[in-house]
């Protein structure tokens, strides 16, 4: 089985992508601060410590190491725009010469692929209605987002032909958390059924099991189709409404929806350029599926 070091495994994306790596024969090995606690994943892993300092020594985190995804992000709790509260200087130090300087050593360290997960935070705002491609110009306004898309840059200026690189651009990632945390609409559920006024609001979703897919993809591919390339994950463009309405309708909540987002003011994301590659999201039905097991 070829081995994979995920980093930030146990975060909320992470956790996603070991699952996936695991049910489809991989050896993983989670990277991060502390070791997961068990049973948090279905199988065992392996771990090591591995942690966001440009200025550590982890090449031997890499050992034995054939391909690293990168999903580790260190942030305030809950937060990513903003993530940095009062220490924007260690959020850079942290987030890009951190994690440049994994990028490097796992090159030196001999593994063949490296998968950055980056964010539609790359691309900073965009005119209304503006379809967001992959060849676009970013213009983040936020530090996360900044940090983001330095990031694959310098991830794309290490790829080589023993050295395969690919970024992906996910956004809005739902689904199930983990044993012992919150799904990302737990708060949204819990205003809703309470009976609490909820806000309209429009966003690009992606399930973190069609982000997982996406990363096994460039695991997989022929290096030709993927290598120094960026590529958008994202699946629908809904809002609070239609989310609610699927939890209305798995709960019965007889509580009034919020009126309807501004969804001509959002950018959807392009996602032909790795549809082409065989990749397809779960679409509303995965959508409703996933409300009603979060109900």
């Amino acid at each position: 089985m070829t081995r994979v070091l995920v980093s930030g495994g146990t975060g909320y994306a992470g956790r996603f992508i070991v699952e996936h790596l695991l049910a489809n024969g991989y050896k993983v090995t989670v990277g991060g601060r502390t070791a997961p606690e068990q049973g948090f994943f279905s199988r065992d892993v392996a771990f090591v410590p591995l942690r966001l300092d440009p200025d550590a020594d982890q090449i031997e985190a890499f050992d034995h190491v054939y391909y690293f995804v990168h999903a580790a992000f260190d942030h305030m709790p809950g937060k990513y725009r903003g993530g940095e509260g009062d220490d924007p200087e260690g959020f850079r130090r942290a987030n890009l010469d951190g994690t440049v300087r994994l990028f490097e050593t796992a090159r030196d360290a001999g593994v063949r692929r490296c998968v950055f997960l980056s964010s539609r935070a790359a691309y900073g705002p965009q005119p209304s209605g503006t379809v967001l491609k992959e060849d676009m110009h970013g213009k983040p306004d936020t530090l996360y987002g900044e940090v983001k898309l330095q990031a694959e840059r310098s991830l794309t200026s290490l790829c080589g032909h023993g050295f395969v690189t690919a970024s992906l651009r996910a956004t809005g990632i739902y689904g199930p958390a983990g044993p012992g945390q919150r799904h990302k609409w737990a708060g949204l559920f819990e205003d809703y059924l309470a009976g609490k006024p909820v806000s309209p609001r429009s966003s690009t979703e992606v399930h973190g099991d069609d982000v997982a897919r996406a990363v096994r993809l460039m695991l997989e591919l022929d290096t030709v189709r993927i290598n120094g390339e960026i590529f958008n994950v994202s699946d629908l463009l809904t809002g609070n409404r239609e989310i609610l309405s699927l939890l209305q309708r798995a709960t019965r909540c007889p509580h009034p929806l919020p009126a309807d987002g501004d969804t001509a003011a959002c950018s959807p994301m392009s996602t032909c350029k790795i549809e082409a590659l065989g990749w397809k999201p779960g679409c509303l039905e995965l959508l409703r599926a996933t409300i009603g097991q979060l109900a």
